[in-house]
């Protein structure tokens, strides 16, 4: 299967239709994937599970590791810290209603092994930053 992209924003879809029109992208959300068993040879997930809450996040990653592949990669990009932020403006201009969750690598971890991943690799990117981003590069479960 070729590359895809979903989002559960139909604006954001448009935006990256416009931009990309040779790529396919379909309005969707990650806790609950329209896609079969074993469909997908990987995922990538950039900073979109930071707008997932802590509760639901376990259901995101068993997603994941339902579409996957036996072995597929998941590689997941998220803000570091503790807490929450609210964002009433989008890039646009625009209203908005968004909250993004700040989470630690270990709890992103501790979550993704639950859900029948192998940790292969994480990064903290700009430690010293007032809001550093991490990368975590996980397999699924043969």
């Amino acid at each position: 299967m070729d590359a895809f992209g979903i989002d559960i924003s139909p604006e954001m879809i448009a935006i990256a239709r416009r931009d990309h029109p040779g790529l396919r992208f379909e309005v969707g959300t990650m806790t609950d994937l329209d896609l079969e068993d074993a469909s997908v040879a990987g995922v990538l997930a950039f900073w979109s599970v930071i707008h997932v809450p802590d509760h639901a996040v376990p259901g995101v990653f068993e997603q994941f590791r339902r579409v996957l592949r036996p072995g597929g990669p998941l590689l997941v990009g998220f803000h570091v810290g503790d807490g929450t932020r609210h964002t009433s403006e989008g890039y646009t201009g625009r209203p908005i209603n968004v909250d993004s969750h700040d989470r630690r690598p270990g709890t992103i971890a501790g979550w993704l092994r639950d859900a029948g991943f192998t940790i292969e690799a994480e990064l903290v990117i700009g430690p010293d930053e007032d809001r550093p981003g991490a990368v975590i590069f996980a397999r699924g479960n043969a």
